[in-house]
């Protein structure tokens, strides 16, 4: 039986020399290994109340819609700075070289509300950080991060854990 990792291609010095770039959207073009992933994340997760699912952008939305579908509840995006057209609220994080910014729309969320983050993958877990950070602001309560894939020797998993978050992910890569 296969299993989400063998759905991820690899492919080697992209962006640049030296990275082994994980590509899900072989697993995404794959109807099995599609549903397998969405099944995997679920689990974890199953008999939870969650009240939305977030998707950080932009494989987060693929995702997270089909996630979001699944449990009959509300799908939230967080963008990059300037994509969504109503009020929001913004978030910078760290990148390797610089800053970015996030943002979610101020009324997306409502306080109480339980909601699911999702990203395809979890690195340094920046992005993920600064998605907890705004889904928190708007009152909401992140009961888990779900990823494809982790790269554990980036840091991320430590970096949500220590924030108090439960953290999934169904794959892993050594050495990013």
């Amino acid at each position: 039986m296969k299993t989400v990792e063998d759905y991820i291609r690899t492919i080697p010095d992209f962006p640049h020399a030296g990275i082994m770039f994980r590509d899900v959207t072989t697993l995404f073009a794959d109807p099995r290994g599609f549903r397998i992933a969405i099944d995997q994340l679920l689990h974890p997760y199953a008999g939870m109340q969650i009240d939305r699912v977030v998707g950080l952008e932009a494989r987060g939305f693929i995702l997270g819609g089909a996630l979001a579908h699944q449990l009959s509840k509300g799908f939230v995006p967080i963008r990059k700075k300037g994509k969504l057209p109503a009020a929001t609220i913004e978030q910078a994080y760290t990148l390797e070289y610089g800053e970015a910014v996030v943002e979610i729309h101020d009324d997306a969320l409502q306080p109480g509300e339980r909601v699911l983050i999702v990203d395809d993958l979890l690195a340094t877990g920046g992005t993920a950080e600064a998605g907890i950070k705004l889904c928190e602001r708007l009152g909401a309560e992140v009961v888990g991060c779900a990823f494809i894939i982790d790269l554990p020797d980036l840091g991320g998993r430590a970096k949500l854990e220590a924030m108090g978050m439960d953290v999934h992910a169904l794959c892993a890569y050594a050495g990013a």
